[in-house]
C-alpha cells in the first residue's frame, strides 16, 4: 500500500470515528465535555423552538446566535415550531429507525416532556456533563428533579423560569380585577374587550388551569393525590359555568377564540382587546420598547395566585450534532447568558440559576437589574406563586373544554 493510500485510509477512519462520537449517544456520554466541546467547534446546531414571542426570538438571533459562533464556532440555526409538531416529527423519524434526524435542541417541558421521556425521544441523561448545571443550578431543588410531576433523570436541563400575568393597558384600566369574580364583572361590563386563547395554547391551558384551581379548591389536592380524572370530573362545576357565564362577552361573542398567543397579542396591540396574559412575567416590556404594546401596559395577577414553572432544554435521540447540542446548552445555562435573558431588553424571564451560586459580581449585577414599570415586584410574585400539577391536566382541560364550552350555545 502506497504512503498516499495509507495516510488516506487512516484519515476515512479518523472520520468515521468522529462522526461516530458525535451520534453515537454511548460514546458521547462516555467522553468528557472538553472533549464535545472541542469537537463542536464549527458544527452547525439546529435548535427547535416555539416562535410566538418576538423577545424571546430577538434573544436567540440578535445576542446567542453572534456568541455561540464567536466563543465556539458554532452556527446556531432557530427553527421556529410548536414541540407537539416537533414531537410528531420525532415519533415518525423513531418509527422509521431513522439514526440521523435535523433537530440538535428543543425546547420542551410538561406533558410534551412526559411524552417524550415515554417515547424514547430523548437522548441522555446528559445534563451532569454540563459544567454550567453543576456549578450553578440547585440540582437538589424538586423543580431540577420532577416536570409537571415527571421525574427528569437528567434528561433535560432547566433553562428559565416564568410567572402567569394578566397584560392590561393602564390607560383604559384604572382598576385591573383582583379575582376571578371581579374578572366576571369587568367582562361583563366591557364587552368584547377579553378572551383567551384555544385551550390547545400553552398560554390559554394555564389560563384555564388557574380556574381548574379556583373549582377544586387549589392545586395541593391535585399535588396530594396525582392525576385522578373521577376527582376533576365531579368538582369543576363551577369552572365550566364560569365559562360559558363569561363567553356571550368575550371577543366576537365567544363564538372563536385566538388560535395562539400571538394571535391574542396581536388584538391587544390593535386595541381589539383590552388584556392579554402570558405565561413570563416580563414579557411585555420588549413588546412595549418595540412599540408593539402601548406604553401604559401594566400586569397584574389575581389574588388566588399565578401558575409558575421552569422549561428546560432536550437533546433528541437522533440529534445529529449531540456535541454541539451540550456545548450550546452548557452556554445557555451560563451566568451571561441567564442574566441577559433576565434582562427585559429582549426576554425578561427568570434565572434558571441558583442566586446564591453567582459570583459577587453577578450577584450584584443581578441586583441591579431594572426590570421595567409592567413588571411586578418580585415579592408580589413570590407571594401568588402556585405549583404546575400533573400533565395529564393539561390534556384533559384541552379535551373537556371544546365540550363544555366550545360545542355549547
Amino acid at each position: 500500500m502506497s504512503r498516499m493510500l495509507l495516510l488516506s485510509f487512516i484519515f476515512f477512519l479518523t472520520a468515521c470515528s468522529q462522526s461516530t462520537i458525535t451520534t453515537d449517544q454511548s460514546l458521547t456520554l462516555e467522553q468528557s465535555y472538553e472533549e464535545s466541546e472541542k469537537q463542536a467547534q464549527n458544527t452547525t446546531v439546529r435548535m427547535f423552538m416555539w416562535g410566538g414571542d418576538e423577545g424571546i426570538n430577538s434573544y436567540m438571533d440578535q445576542w446567542v446566535k453572534p456568541r455561540l459562533m464567536n466563543n465556539y464556532g458554532i452556527n446556531l440555526e432557530r427553527i421556529p415550531m410548536d414541540t407537539n409538531e416537533i414531537l410528531q416529527k420525532l415519533m415518525s423519524e423513531k418509527k422509521a429507525n431513522k439514526e440521523e434526524g435535523t433537530i440538535d435542541v428543543i425546547w420542551i417541558n410538561g406533558e410534551n416532556f412526559k411524552n417524550a421521556k415515554e417515547q424514547d425521544l430523548l437522548f441522555g441523561p446528559f445534563v451532569e456533563k454540563l459544567p454550567n448545571y453543576s456549578q450553578f443550578i440547585d440540582t437538589e431543588s424538586l423543580e431540577s428533579q420532577f416536570d409537571f410531576g415527571t421525574k427528569i433523570d437528567g434528561m433535560e436541563a432547566p433553562w428559565g423560569k416564568v410567572q402567569f400575568v394578566f397584560l392590561y393597558d393602564s390607560a383604559k384600566i384604572e382598576d385591573p380585577p383582583s379575582n376571578f369574580s371581579e374578572l366576571k364583572e369587568w367582562i361583563q361590563k366591557n364587552p368584547g374587550k377579553f378572551t383567551y386563547p384555544d385551550a390547545g395554547d400553552f398560554t390559554g391551558n394555564a389560563f384555564l388551569r388557574h380556574l381548574l384551581y379556583e373549582s377544586i379548591g387549589g392545586p395541593e389536592i391535585l399535588l396530594e393525590e396525582g392525576y385522578q380524572e373521577s376527582k376533576v370530573s365531579n368538582s369543576t362545576e363551577f369552572m365550566w359555568n364560569y365559562l360559558n357565564d363569561i363567553k356571550p362577552n368575550l371577543w366576537r361573542q365567544g363564538k372563536t377564540y385566538p388560535t395562539t398567543l400571538s394571535d391574542l397579542d396581536r388584538l391587544y396591540s390593535q386595541g381589539e382587546v383590552w388584556m392579554t396574559m402570558g405565561y413570563n412575567e416580563a414579557r411585555a416590556e420588549s413588546q412595549i420598547n418595540d412599540g408593539i404594546f402601548p406604553k401604559s401596559t401594566r400586569s397584574f395577577v389575581l389574588d388566588t395566585g399565578s401558575i409558575g414553572n421552569t422549561h428546560f432544554l432536550a437533546i433528541p435521540f437522533n440529534s445529529p450534532n449531540k456535541v454541539g447540542a451540550l456545548t450550546t446548552i452548557n452556554f445557555l445555562l451560563s451566568p451571561e447568558a441567564q442574566l441577559t435573558k433576565y434582562e427585559s431588553t429582549y426576554w425578561g424571564e427568570n434565572l434558571s440559576l441558583d442566586p446564591s451560586r453567582l459570583s459577587k459580581a453577578d450577584q450584584s449585577k443581578l441586583a441591579s437589574i431594572n426590570r421595567g414599570n409592567s413588571v411586578l415586584s418580585p415579592e408580589t410574585l413570590k407571594k401568588s406563586l402556585l405549583p404546575e400539577v400533573d400533565a395529564k391536566y393539561v390534556e384533559w382541560i384541552k379535551e373537556n373544554w371544546l365540550s363544555e364550552v366550545v360545542q355549547t350555545r
